[in-house]
């Protein structure tokens, strides 16, 4: 395992023992991260197959504690035409939504869960827009868990449905994701679960920066130009700016890629923070991208913060332009990415379109969930499709549908 050396306040810096009930700073409340001694590792130091080949930069002391399915190891798409025709120097799609529940959360939740067994817990509880607890549920099951689980009422009816398969014990909030927080933290205190709400525990973190390292081994350690990745609560971004700097810290890349944050503008907390004064201000969030539907950000301070310091960039883009996206990513590269992930690629059209991509530079865009999670976003937008009858004169008539 990396040596723990604490648990260190993103905010004013004071570091904490890494105790089982330690998650935020205890002087000032702002969410911290996992600091390390620094590990002797190499390029070459990473063997076997899931998030377990890079035990020596994660904070557990075994690979049999995370759960039995594997984590990990998920496609990179290169895409020179697309490049081409964006006018940039190449793209690259990360295709997270062939993880096992489905979504990017699976790397935070095989490695709380690896902690929790660690520590001793027996009982765990998060609070999720969805994905995230699909993911506690998912792989929770496989290891003999089945969490407590804290989301809107308004959840797509698909992710509550794999909630339910999985065993996981379920409460539906009658609020929004900040509501579902709120409760899943006082239950927790109250309960003695462990909590592996996103943000408020500092291994979420740890788990998602290893996207970032099988980047850089999938490109053979030529860092991308920039990263896109779409933005709700803020930890993806921070984790996977935390798993670069990781690794420059660590001796094995020199500079960090720069970070291109997506965000609908319909949920832009953090968008503004950044293109703002950098202070995160509470929104109404309402978009048809719900795994990144957030009015007040659990992980915004660190993702402001990652982005600033890879001298990134924030933009926003409308509902209409994410649904175009995401039938872009299906028809040019056979991606199915749900609308939270489509906002990345929407991102990147828009961010080639107007110069912030120069032509030379590349980009490795995070697909952060399938697009079977929210199959009602696409319903919506089906056309009145042709019926033909049992005979080819029909199919011919048809045919004109689709010239």
């Amino acid at each position: 395992m990396g040596i723990i050396r604490s648990l260190k306040c993103i905010a004013c810096g004071i570091e904490t023992e890494p105790l089982p009930s330690a998650y935020v700073c205890p002087a000032c409340g702002a969410n911290c991260e996992v600091a390390y001694e620094n590990p002797k590792v190499t390029r070459h130091s990473f063997g076997g197959k899931g998030i377990g080949r890079y035990l020596s930069l994660l904070p557990i002391e075994s690979r049999d504690s995370l759960p039995p399915l594997p984590v990990g190891d998920t496609p990179l798409h290169r895409r020179d035409d697309i490049a081409r025709e964006l006018g940039i120097g190449g793209v690259w799609f990360k295709d997270d939504g062939r993880l096992p529940s489905s979504s990017f959360k699976d790397r935070a939740s095989a490695l709380v869960l690896a902690r929790a067994i660690e520590f001793g817990f027996t009982e765990i509880c998060t609070a999720s827009t969805g994905n995230a607890a699909a993911a506690s549920a998912c792989l929770g099951a496989s290891a003999g868990f089945h969490p407590w689980i804290f989301v809107p009422r308004s959840a797509p009816k698909g992710k509550i449905a794999q909630l339910v398969t999985f065993g996981a014990r379920l409460f539906l909030v009658d609020g929004n994701y900040d509501s579902a927080c709120d409760i899943s933290l006082e239950a927790s205190k109250r309960f003695g679960w462990y909590n592996r709400s996103t943000g408020y525990n500092p291994y979420t973190r740890e788990g998602k920066k290893t996207v970032s390292f099988e980047i850089l081994e999938e490109m053979d350690w030529n860092l991308p130009d920039w990263v896109v990745v779409p933005v709700g609560d803020g930890n993806i971004i921070s984790g996977t700016a935390k798993g670069f700097r990781d690794a420059m810290q660590f001796g094995l890349i020199d500079k960090l890629p720069k970070l291109l944050a997506a965000q609908s503008e319909r949920s832009s907390a953090i968008s503004d923070a950044v293109n703002g004064d950098g202070i995160i201000r509470p929104v109404k969030a309402s978009t048809i991208a719900d795994s990144i539907s957030v009015d007040l950000p659990r992980d915004g301070a660190a993702a402001v913060k990652a982005i600033r310091e890879s001298n990134g960039r924030a933009l926003t883009v409308s509902d209409e332009a994410i649904l175009e996206a995401q039938a872009f990513l299906a028809r040019r590269a056979g991606i199915f990415a749900e609308p939270a992930a489509a906002c990345g690629v929407a991102a990147l059209l828009k961010a080639a379109k107007e110069g912030i991509i120069a032509p030379d530079e590349k980009a490795v865009v995070l697909i952060t969930g399938n697009g079977l999670k929210d199959v009602e976003a696409v319903t919506r937008r089906l056309p009145e499709l042709p019926i033909v009858e049992p005979e080819i004169s029909s199919v011919e008539k048809a045919i004109k549908f689709y010239r």
